[in-house]
């Protein structure tokens, strides 16, 4: 008993000593202060964090650099890019039910090690063809009239799409199982630690991009392949040791409780499976029982690729059902609306600030600035969690995310402001056209628009990465151009920055309802549909901007994003409302 009080303080759970030999309870008790640290550096805390902070940074420097090869090989132009984001999404989108499944069927350790092997190597790998490219891209184009080109492209999207998948399995797994178990189902540790990998990611969202930045500025783009190479295999041993590691000195880890069967839909799931398998038990024709016996003599005369395409649909519909049957649906769903905005520090917000007159420095400072308040929403979370509960912490963090950004609404109609609706109007005739094309361009008080066609989009492509390369994106932007006022830019970043301490708290409480709340056999495929969903909701995301390119029409986008989060945070509030009933009902 006294063992398991002093393991919930190294994590809630009970760490294996190596040499097996008993301890003295007074030096458990109060051990010493390099002793306590020396346990702690040796724990599954610790070893998380450490692999997480190594898999973050690599994701994060892969992110950044892919999109950037892709605009040098095709020429300074975003296709490829815009490719590579739409074969991401839709990937996830179709997959994420099926990469749920495959987490919860299949033990932790093997689980964690195929998704990072297969990360790795694939990001190796495509390093390596990118490399090749780089190196010897003039001789590549003239091989079969320039088709080894385009198989090059297709196979470093396919692969870095490979790598993405992997990447949702081994997040799904750590994330959102393996530190549930690791705080032996402890809230106040749970939260602990989903805020501190939070807050690595946010610092590794700032400092990987930058570092792997210098090396392809200084350097060459060879280089920087090489370098993401060189990181990929050192992290991949890495954490394939620590991983294994703890999942040693978690004995809860290798215990996975079965599939629950009593739910309808694993009852559908395990019957389809016995009728697919030809495993029915003999019956008696009757009237009863007829159609039955020709449905499964048409299913078990498919062939079997059919069948394990049948298989395959199954489990997602299944997957997709059980999320929509979870208490927290509503709460999962308020999430993902959250994702359809144009109002975060990705390439379009702060592509359209740089049409605003904000230059590329003050941008990164920024974007700096921004970070600090996404680790001040991480802080404020566990405080709030525990003097208010974790249902009330979100809807504290709702009310805080929705009054920033009312500065956003705010920002369209102040002064300097460029939005005009008559650009969305459409036009009868020539003379009409002409017109009011006049009255438009008199109106309009940033001269400094994007040259191009009236079609061209505002960067349609969410990676961080474009922020950086403004000199190749905006090559055709006049320089030295002034606005005739900052007001509006000043809302609206005033806006962005601050609603980000409210959107962190607020997506580490979903994070920590789903957690606690999914049971285990479906924690895996239910994580999968949420992310299924969060790159659905970013698809619409994308429509919107290609349906209003111009920046004119930045601030329609903005009042839609706002629509949206109030949408979700609706949901969650429904939701709490649900659950302070029940609550209410069950005492």
């Amino acid at each position: 008993m006294s063992q398991q009080g002093d393991a919930s303080q190294y994590g809630g759970v009970m760490v294996e000593f190596e040499s097996g030999d008993i301890r003295d309870p007074s030096a458990i008790k109060a051990p010493s202060i390099p002793g306590s640290a020396l346990i702690y550096l040796k724990g599954p805390k610790f070893l998380i964090y450490v692999s997480g902070a190594l898999s973050m940074w690599g994701d994060r420097m892969w992110h950044f650099a892919i999109s950037v090869f892709l605009i040098e090989l095709y020429g300074h132009n975003l296709l490829l890019t815009a490719v590579f984001g739409l074969v991401v999404a839709g990937s996830v989108l179709l997959l994420g039910a099926l990469i749920g499944d495959w987490v919860d069927r299949n033990p932790r350790n093997k689980v964690a090690h195929a998704s990072l092997f297969i990360q790795n190597i694939s990001v190796t790998v495509c390093s390596i063809v990118l490399m090749l490219v780089f190196s010897y891209k003039q001789r590549i184009e003239e091989i079969w009239d320039g088709w080894l080109t385009v198989v090059c492209y297709t196979v470093v999207i396919i692969l870095a799409d490979v790598a993405n998948l992997a990447s949702t399995a081994l997040t799904i797994a750590i994330q959102r199982d393996w530190i549930v178990v690791i705080t032996g189902y402890n809230r106040g540790h749970l939260a602990g630690m989903n805020a501190t990998m939070r807050r690595i990611d946010q610092v590794t969202n700032i400092l990987a991009p930058l570092a792997v930045g210098q090396v392809m500025t200084l350097a060459s783009n060879v280089v920087g392949c090489a370098f993401i190479l060189a990181w990929n295999l050192v992290s991949l041993i890495v954490e394939f040791f620590f991983l294994s590691r703890v999942y040693r000195i978690v004995p809860a880890l290798s215990v996975k409780p079965p599939t629950v069967e009593t739910d309808q839909v694993f009852r559908d799931r395990r019957e389809r499976r016995r009728l697919e398998g030809n495993v029915a038990q003999p019956q008696p024709l009757n009237e009863g029982n007829c159609s039955s016996h020709v449905h499964l003599k048409e299913i078990t005369n498919l062939p079997l690729c059919f069948r394990r395409f049948r298989r395959l649909v199954s489990t997602c519909k299944d997957g997709w059902r059980a999320y929509y049957h979870q208490p927290v649906f509503l709460a999962g769903m308020g999430l993902a609306f959250l994702y359809t905005t144009v109002l975060g520090f990705d390439c379009i917000t702060t592509g359209y600030a740089y049409t605003q007159g904000i230059s590329g420095s003050l941008l990164s400072l920024l974007m700096g600035v921004s970070a600090i308040t996404g680790l001040m929403g991480t802080i404020m979370f566990t405080r709030l969690r525990k003097t208010c509960g974790l249902i009330n912490t979100g809807i504290i963090s709702s009310c805080l995310h929705l009054g920033c950004l009312l500065l956003c609404v705010c920002s369209v109609f102040a002064p300097g402001s460029p939005m005009d609706l008559s650009l969305l109007m459409p036009y009868f005739s020539s003379s009409s056209s002409a017109e009011r094309g006049g009255m438009a361009s008199q109106r309009q008080k940033h001269p400094y628009s994007l040259m191009g066609g009236s079609n061209q989009p505002l960067l349609p492509d969410r990676s961080s990465i474009h922020w950086t390369n403004n000199t190749v994106l905006f090559d055709n932007v006049p320089s030295g151009t002034t606005p005739d006022s900052y007001i509006s830019i000043i809302l609206l970043f005033l806006g962005v920055i601050t609603a980000r301490i409210g959107l962190w708290s607020f997506d580490l409480t979903v994070t920590q309802l789903l957690q606690e709340t999914i049971c285990e056999s479906e924690r895996g495929v239910v994580n999968g549909v949420q992310s299924s969903m969060n790159y659905l909701m970013d698809l619409l995301h994308f429509i919107m901007v290609i349906s209003a390119p111009q920046p004119e029409h930045f601030g329609i986008l903005v009042i839609i994003s706002v629509l949206f989060i109030t949408s979700g945070h609706s949901m969650y509030f429904f939701y709490a409302h649900r659950a302070k009933r029940k609550d209410r009902l069950g005492t």
